[in-house]
């Protein structure tokens, strides 16, 4: 995935700050379901980069509560890969390719159902 210079990834870093709303399991699910329906010979880059904010909020809002990381090796995995996959350099920029940014919100859309089964089973609510 190509990588742009420190200056643009920033502005992307702003975008992808956590709102500090409670998450919303409902909102965070039909997210994710809407990009992994998303196909790369019709999804415009246009529609990647709307999502691409959003979907990493909630992802990130998700990280930033108790996922039972600490009692369990697997939950730690997926928090530690989520956490990486937000990370400023490995986040997708204008000069990323469509295909890379369609890669990208794919695999934080994956990450985030992940974690949302997780967060709800903890959480006694309704899964996604």
């Amino acid at each position: 995935m190509a990588l742009a210079s420190p200056g643009k990834s920033e502005v992307l870093a702003d975008e992808f700050e956590d709102d500090g709303d409670p998450i919303s399991v409902a909102e965070a699910s039909s997210l994710s379901d809407t990009v992994l329906a998303f196909r790369l010979g019709t999804t415009t880059r246009e529609q990647l980069d709307r999502y691409l904010p959003r979907l990493a909020s909630e992802l990130s809002g998700l990280l930033d509560t108790d996922l039972g990381a600490q009692e369990d090796g697997d939950v730690q995995r997926i928090v530690r890969e989520a956490r990486k996959l937000i990370e400023l350099p490995n986040r997708p920029t204008n000069e990323t390719p469509t295909f890379g940014t369609f890669i990208y919100l794919r695999d934080v859309a994956t990450l985030l159902r992940r974690l949302l089964w997780i967060y709800t089973t903890r959480n006694d609510l309704e899964a996604p």
